[in-house]
């Protein structure tokens, strides 16, 4: 059970990195826990990249700045969802 369930999300982190990837995001992370790193947009500090993450596309993550100095530029998104949310937070973030 307890595989599946890491099967499951890992699943989706290499989901959320492809259609990141093709759209154009620098992206990190994903291969061996749920986790997301996306390079922010020029000039965007990680805490307006969630701005506008939320505003935008109705997406929560984590700014990278809460990991420290060197987070800054970064921000991190968690895989540990269903399905179904993954690919439409996917579809809004492309979308902007």
């Amino acid at each position: 059970e307890v595989k599946g369930l890491i099967d499951f999300y890992m699943d989706n982190a290499r989901i959320m990195k492809s259609k990141l990837h093709t759209a154009g995001f620098t992206v990190y992370g994903g291969d061996n826990a749920p986790y997301i790193w996306i390079k922010v947009l020029d000039k965007m500090s990680s805490w307006d990249f969630f701005d506008h993450l939320l505003e935008k596309a109705s997406v929560v993550g984590t700014p990278g700045s809460g990991f420290g100095l060197a987070g800054e530029g970064y921000f991190r998104l968690s895989a540990f969802n269903t399905r179904l949310n993954v690919i439409n937070a996917m579809e809004r973030i492309i979308n902007i």
